[in-house]
């Protein structure tokens, strides 16, 4: 059955865009949603290789497409994927139209700027400007940890605030790194490498290293929390299904003034013995109502990498329900 949509391209442009470098975008389309697409001049037309498919929802996604290569956006592998997962109705629609259109912007690095991606990206940066403790779980890849690390780094080169501090539960050793070679950097390093990935975007290597000599980045596992106040600082936890309640709260209450604090994490991903409850589930289920405490959960259709970890994250989870 072949059907022509009630959809066409407003220039040659917008059609480079949206079919993609050797059409990969189309094929993309044509895999996910079981079509084979045809064009013919400024119209589209789709073979549908089931006829129970929804041609509305199909119409619905070009449309989408196409208002936002318009809007001066090269349309990549992720974002044909992102729409079409997202594009259920057309409220939903608009919502992931007004993503690239109204686009946050997270960090401005003058020849290249950083922005959200996704709704939920675009909600969780906000819910950050607006609390003192957000929580941010789900999948890897969705931007959970690469969103407040650009934050926390625009905002230390803006001197918004005068330190970073990251941290992560070091479940493999236990929280006991004194058996490892080197001072305390080096023991945590090969733990927090994935924060520093996000640092290295907003500063060179040299500025980190002298930022962390100088004290205003640190690294630091989560143990030598403990008996401090944090103030006008931007502090991290990383990998916080891993901890456990004691250790949240011991983290939680290290919040001083002028200072934000976020906490990211998978909960479908935790390392602890079986009998441990994660401090991250307990933290989210208790302080869910608690006023300047913002909690965001990520969706698979979140997930900003290649278009195959999605499908093993869905799979993944699927698998674990049955």
């Amino acid at each position: 059955m072949t059907k022509r949509l009630n959809v066409k391209f407003k220039n040659n442009e917008a059609f480079r865009k949206i079919a993609g470098s050797n059409d990969r975008n189309l094929k993309i389309l044509e895999a996910f949603m079981c079509i084979k697409i045809y064009t013919k001049g400024e119209f589209v037309n789709v073979k549908l290789n089931d006829d129970s498919l929804d041609i509305e929802k199909i119409e619905r996604v070009f449309k989408a497409l196409i208002e936002i290569a318009g809007y001066d956006n090269e349309i990549h592998e992720r974002d044909v994927i992102y729409v079409y997962k997202q594009c259920k109705n057309l409220e939903s629609c608009k919502n992931i139209i007004d993503v690239y259109i109204d686009k946050t912007e997270i960090a401005n690095l003058g020849k290249r700027r950083i922005y959200a991606k996704s709704m939920n990206q675009k909600l969780y940066y906000n819910m950050i400007q607006k609390n003192d403790v957000v929580f941010g779980f789900g999948p890897a890849g969705t931007g959970k940890t690469y969103i407040p690390i650009i934050d926390a780094a625009y905002k230390l080169k803006k001197n918004i605030i005068n330190k970073i501090i990251l941290t992560r539960p070091a479940v493999e050793a236990g929280e006991n790194l004194g058996f490892l070679p080197g001072d305390l950097k080096d023991k945590v390093d090969p733990y927090l490498r994935p924060l520093y990935d996000g640092l290295h975007e907003v500063f060179t290597k040299d500025e980190v290293t002298k930022f962390i000599e100088e004290g205003r980045i640190e690294i630091a596992p989560l143990a030598f929390m403990r008996g401090r106040t944090l103030d006008n600082a931007y502090i991290i936890l990383d990998e916080a299904q891993n901890t456990t309640k004691g250790q949240m709260k011991l983290f939680l209450t290290r919040l001083g003034f002028g200072s934000t604090m976020v906490v990211t994490g998978d909960i479908t991903q935790v390392d602890l013995p079986r009998n441990v409850k994660s401090g991250l589930k307990q933290a989210i289920e208790t302080l869910r109502n608690v006023d300047n405490v913002g909690i965001l959960e990520f969706e698979t259709s979140d997930i900003m990498r290649h278009p195959i970890v999605q499908n093993i994250v869905e799979n993944f989870d699927k698998h674990d329900t049955e």
